[in-house]
């Protein structure tokens, strides 16, 4: 009789046991269905905002946070990446300077991360990845090196198209097939607002529109394609393809109509046959051919105004940007060599001044005093007379970046 009495208690002390383990197992169930996912789910979402804020890129690729290695979505994170301003330079020959100087000013005035994508010549990837390495502390921004590239066939005709290298432009969506919308601007480029102004820019396009560029002049008495042009070009003065936004989603997507078949032609497919028709015709290039694409596919672009891509033709002749001489200068454009010559000081001016400054907000902050004084001894040029619209646009975005309190920026 005993003998049965113990096993009767033993029994009830397991069954005991095993309610007890059932209940506390329920009870982790229904805390993590409700949302509290205790301390490891908040470590991952904090490890998740790390790595999307964090830009500071020490070589290529490293652009975000690695998925779960099996695959899943082990904790169901909610949290969004921080969306990626993309933009993409060419550099070749001598340009190494131009181009940190230009990725400088873009680092300097933008809000969001950006992502660089720089086509380089092989000799110039140890310089790159040595200066911007060095910027790594600033973890605002990402690159990516990439070797020049054209398509095998004909790859010595193209680099040598206008400018070396300067036609590899043509070809970025075909060969950054997983960015979805990218600025490229030229290596004389400098940005006097941010970044995220023009990257705003997308947004406006309509249904049709796959890019946007800048007129190549405002004043058809000065007009360089509609007097000597010997091929189609876009609208009354053609554009310009220093500064060029797109959506290369679209782009890809897009089939072209042109003047070598009834077929209609997508990006890959008709550019070696547009240079075959036209390379005796075209004076500046892979522009030439940006110009004759949209000519026959107007509805396709978006043209924003001349504060956009500011260039030495605005003002030399005397002043023609309307826009610039209303709000200032958003994007300086210093074509024609003048960063490194005397006949536009007034592009000098700005240029010397961002690439002697520093990352350091009182570096940036005591820019533009010594800045204006070097900009008011080019008032005997026509650039200079109008010095005021090279700095208006820089004082708002210092102002803005640098001088208000973070909640009003």
């Amino acid at each position: 009789m005993r003998r049965y009495l113990r096993i009767v208690l033993l029994c009830l002390g397991c069954g005991f046991c095993s309610l007890l383990y059932a209940f506390s197992q329920l009870a982790v169930s229904l805390e993590e269905g409700a949302g509290g996912r205790g301390e490891k789910p908040q470590a991952a979402a904090a490890s998740w905002l790390g790595e999307g804020v964090r830009g500071a890129g020490r070589g290529a690729g490293s652009a975000g946070p690695a998925a779960h290695p099996d695959g899943s979505d082990r904790y169901s994170l909610k949290i969004q990446p921080i969306e990626r301003m993309h933009l993409a330079v060419v550099a070749c020959g001598e340009r190494l300077e131009e181009t940190i100087t230009m990725l400088k000013s873009a680092i300097i005035f933008s809000i969001k991360p950006l992502q660089f994508h720089i086509f380089a010549e092989d000799q110039l990837h140890d310089s790159f990845k040595s200066i911007l390495d060095g910027w790594s502390f600033l973890q605002t921004f990402n690159y990516t090196l990439y070797p020049i590239t054209f398509p095998s066939e004909n790859a010595v005709e193209w680099k040598k198209l206008f400018k070396p290298c300067a036609s590899q432009r043509l070809f970025l969506p075909l060969i950054l097939k997983e960015v979805d919308s990218l600025l490229y601007v030229d290596t004389d480029i400098l940005f006097l607002r941010p970044v995220d102004d023009i990257w705003s820019l997308l947004k406006k396009f309509n249904s049709t529109q796959i890019a946007a560029m800048a007129p190549e002049h405002e004043e058809p008495r000065i007009g360089w394609y509609n007097r000597f042009a010997r091929h189609p070009y876009y609208g009354k003065t053609g554009v310009n393809s220093g500064v060029m936004l797109m959506n290369m989603t679209r782009m890809r997507r897009k089939y072209f109509k042109n003047d070598m078949t009834t077929v209609r032609l997508r990006w890959g497919d008709i550019l070696r046959p547009l240079l075959k028709k036209y390379k005796l015709n075209i004076t500046w290039g892979d522009q030439d051919l940006l110009n004759i694409m949209f000519f026959h596919n107007p509805e396709s672009l978006f043209v924003f105004p001349c504060h956009w891509n500011y260039r030495p033709d605005h003002c030399i002749y005397g002043s023609n940007c309307q826009e610039a001489e209303e709000e200032g200068i958003f994007i300086l454009h210093g074509n024609r060599g003048v960063y490194h010559d005397d006949k536009q000081p007034a592009f000098r001016a700005i240029y010397e001044a961002l690439r002697n400054c520093s990352f350091e907000v009182d570096s940036i902050r005591s820019l533009l005093k010594p800045l204006e004084l070097e900009l008011q001894k080019t008032v005997h040029t026509y650039c200079g007379k109008i010095y005021k619209i090279f700095i208006k646009q820089l004082m708002k975005s210092i102002r803005d970046r640098y001088d208000k309190p973070p909640d009003e920026r």
